[in-house]
């Protein structure tokens, strides 16, 4: 059994009033301040209520059989279930509690869900800390050694640093937000995945009336300390423990912020919790920031890299190592590195195709069609060469009133930590210029948190028929991080016109949706 490491926290009341289980009539009534305090004890968490200066309380609260509802602006109910044992009663005790204000009733209601997500019972402690008596969502989704390494990474100040540190990627967000006041001014935000907490604190400086930001990972202590840390803001920031499919909000947001892609966009099944949070949280046409994401494919030439993912099973052709033949397993381990998806950035005069997208919309897309994406693929390939496989990059829309703004990772733009991704094939196509090549890209979630992907591309030469598939796991890439490579403009492989037009497009905020 853990115990919750919160500190206990407290709350002036203006007065409470016991209400009886049987009639409307009220047993006692304080009507001075009363001070509320959350805190741990004998293992789980409580809440009670009692005069400031003493040490006992008049009334105690177990979280664990405690409901909180609220009666108006500045009153709320708060109930403790029946015992067993006296089942006949639709509760055990019940208080009114009458607060100073909305604000205080909302801090209140806050901190009453935060302390009953890390109440302490018989069970095994979830990754986040919080020990749940039941599974919620997530957990039936994702295997819990996944989601243990998950919030165990993000749980860490140095990843949280390289994710800061890319400038393109904060440097944006910060763009959107204060660029956009108008979105934010006055208005409940809700902080999905906040990790470090900077983006609730762009939200706070953009004028938001309140940012509930919620972090499932030990990071939200360090998100704590760091929104602590500027008082100017703090007042209107709330950190939240725990998971956007188990955790309660006082109110409805107006908007949502958050930063849910991985590589390939779709990695680490974020998205499908940032859907979710839309879902629960968000009010009818509230903005989400990111609004729209998209996926975009080309087939690409790259010689070099090839060879270096063919080359590595060379080690596994030896007959004679220290007496061994190694020969059985190189066809595995050939294919093994071939199922690896390889990170890096790449020159974009590498791609022999113009690009095509796949577009996800946030703001109507349901969860379940987050688990397997299905695009089409059809090309016209730009030159007599061999294709090697498919590149990908995504980037994100932020469609604000003020200013739209896109957030690319494209091959050519400036480089941020997703870089771009490429699917190598084991078998390359040879395809001429004007050749068409079609095929089809899925993406299949599983329960580690990523997605096998299955790779097709076809081409006919003449009479004959070409056919290259591949089958990768997005949760094991191969990251090679090397800058694109110096190629020579007196190759065949020219730049690529089209896509050129398309980062301009992207960087100069001109593309017109409608969604």
């Amino acid at each position: 059994m853990e115990v919750s490491k919160q500190k206990e926290s407290q709350f002036e009341i203006l007065s409470i009033a016991e209400v009886s289980a049987s009639s409307s009539d009220t047993s006692f009534c304080k009507s001075e301040p009363v001070c509320a305090r959350f805190g741990s004890g004998s293992g789980f968490s409580k809440l009670r209520f009692g005069q400031e200066s003493e040490t006992s309380a008049d009334i105690a609260f177990d979280l664990r059989i405690s409901q909180l509802f609220k009666l108006g602006p500045a009153e709320s109910l708060c109930i403790s279930e029946a015992s067993e044992a006296n089942k006949e009663k639709a509760y055990s005790r019940g208080i009114s509690i009458q607060f100073k204000n909305e604000e205080e009733s909302r801090a209140f209601h806050c901190a009453f869900e935060q302390w009953k997500t890390e109440v302490v019972v018989q069970g095994s402690p979830l990754p986040n800390g919080v020990v749940s008596t039941s599974k919620s969502k997530f957990d039936d989704k994702i295997e819990a050694s996944s989601a243990k390494m998950y919030f165990h990474y993000y749980g860490q100040l140095l990843h949280q640093q390289n994710m800061l540190q890319d400038f393109v990627r904060t440097g944006t967000y910060y763009a959107a937000v204060i660029e956009n006041r108008a979105d934010f001014l006055g208005r409940v935000v809700v902080d999905v995945g906040a990790g470090s907490g900077i983006l609730s604190l762009f939200a706070a400086q953009a004028g938001a009336k309140h940012v509930y930001a919620i972090e499932a990972s030990e990071m939200a202590e360090y998100a704590k300390k760091l929104i602590a840390g500027n008082p100017s803001l703090s007042e209107r920031i709330t950190v939240i423990k725990g998971k956007v499919e188990e955790v309660e909000l006082p109110v409805k947001a107006d908007i949502l912020i958050s930063e849910p892609m991985g590589t390939l966009l779709v990695n680490e099944r974020m998205l499908e919790s940032y859907v979710i949070a839309r879902d629960r949280f968000l009010v009818p046409n509230g903005k989400m920031f990111p609004t729209v994401g998209r996926i975009h494919v080309a087939p690409f030439s790259d010689e070099y890299l090839y060879m270096e993912i063919a080359n590595k099973a060379i080690f596994w052709q030896q007959q004679g190592y220290f007496g061994v033949d190694l020969t059985p397993l190189q066809r595995s381990a050939y294919e093994g590195y071939f199922s690896q998806p390889v990170v890096d950035a790449f020159d974009p005069r590498l791609l022999v195709a113009p690009a095509i997208s796949h577009v996800i919309n946030f703001t109507s897309i349901k969860e379940e069609d987050l688990y397997e994406i299905d695009i089409p693929l059809r090309f016209t390939s730009s030159a007599s060469t061999r294709i090697h496989g498919l590149a990908c990059w995504f980037d994100v829309l932020f469609n604000g009133s003020t200013v739209p703004r896109w957030l690319t990772t494209a091959p050519g733009a400036p480089t941020t930590h997703w870089y771009q991704l490429r699917c190598v094939l084991s078998q390359p196509l040879y395809v001429m210029p004007g050749q068409e090549i079609t095929g089809r890209l899925r993406l299949v979630s599983h329960k580690a948190q990523s997605y096998t992907i299955y790779l097709r591309l076809s081409a006919t030469v003449g009479d004959v028929l070409q056919t290259s598939s591949g089958k990768l796991d997005l949760k094991e890439p191969y990251y090679r991080m090397s800058q694109p490579q110096a190629y020579s403009l007196a190759q065949d492989q020219q730049p690529n016109q089209l896509l050129q037009a398309q980062l301009q497009v992207s960087q100069g905020f001109e593309i017109t949706t409608n969604f």
